[in-house]
């Protein structure tokens, strides 16, 4: 399989511009597709802001800054994929969704170009039976936020074939991060072992044993973890947390992956953490 010059990344949102950043900083020419050109121009006005960052602390020079802008490009419009080597989706977690994108993708691209989705949950060989190439399809899961965070999860479908699984290592590894390789089932590596213990310190504060602030406390200076499992949580999103349990959940039926009563109320009551003002902890501008 020929090496990948033209990156496509659609969706334009957290994890989307992210994506597209690390790819451009890179070296490759990035195709940004979003739904509407306001959500466009708002994910890559937090590039922006990243790579100025970047360039404040000296990570990278103004010139590779500029560079690295230029090498971006946007559209509304998915037929301005079609020379793309591969495509990563990372558009919402919505399976009906990302099968017809597979579909549309499928019929635009090269016969040999690989499409990649960044779920962090849900089933991709499901998404790779909407192409005719199921063979050239596998996720590729990245990690919030995207230009600090060194792995990614290559996941192999029983599909998946070898040229595609190495392609994307070596594609990983040009942009810097480690690879792993999963297989295709909820929660690939990572999830399988963070949701359960998340879950399990919603329990623990739940029922009383111990205050949100020692449970944090705890595994931060018991177990050396940079956050505490319930700021984590109001990190990564309580919402999301709970859509990637029910998806577990379902898949194994195992109790340890149920959300809890208290995960679900404070869904409920749009206390999703860090991104709504409050979650375990109050975020609000009056707080600080």
């Amino acid at each position: 399989m020929a090496g990948l010059k033209k990156i496509g990344v659609c969706g334009c949102g957290l994890m989307g511009s992210g994506i597209a950043q690390v790819c451009a900083m890179s070296g490759y020419d990035v195709t940004v597709l979003e739904a509407d050109q306001k959500a466009l121009e708002r994910g890559m006005a937090g590039v922006r802001k990243s790579l100025d960052k970047f360039a404040e602390k000296g990570t990278i020079s103004a010139s590779d800054r500029d560079a690295t802008l230029e090498r971006l490009t946007t559209t509304t419009h998915v037929g301005d994929l079609s020379d793309c080597d591969l495509v990563i989706e990372a558009i919402i977690e919505n399976m009906a969704a990302k099968k017809d994108l597979f579909a549309q993708l499928d019929a635009l691209l090269a016969p040999e170009a690989i499409i990649c989705s960044n779920t962090s949950s849900l089933c991709v060989i499901e998404m790779a039976a909407a192409t005719k190439r199921p063979q050239f399809v596998a996720g590729l899961h990245f990690f919030n936020p995207v230009p600090l965070m060194k792995l990614v999860e290559v996941v192999k479908t029983i599909q998946t074939n070898q040229a595609t699984i190495d392609t994307l290592f070596e594609f990983a590894k040009r942009l810097g991060k480690r690879a792993v390789l999963a297989q295709d089932t909820p929660g690939f590596i990572v999830n399988r072992l963070l949701v359960p213990y998340l879950l399990y310190a919603i329990r623990m504060y739940e029922s009383g044993l111990a205050s949100k602030e020692d449970i944090d406390e705890g595994m931060k200076l018991g177990c050396g973890h940079p956050m505490g499992p319930l700021t984590l949580l109001d990190f990564v999103g309580l919402d999301t947390t709970y859509y990637i349990a029910e998806i577990m959940f379902d898949e194994f039926k195992d109790p340890m992956m149920a959300p809890p009563t208290l995960l679900k109320r404070m869904v409920l009551a749009g206390q999703y953490g860090r991104k709504s003002g409050k979650g375990f902890y109050d975020y609000s501008e009056a707080r600080r």
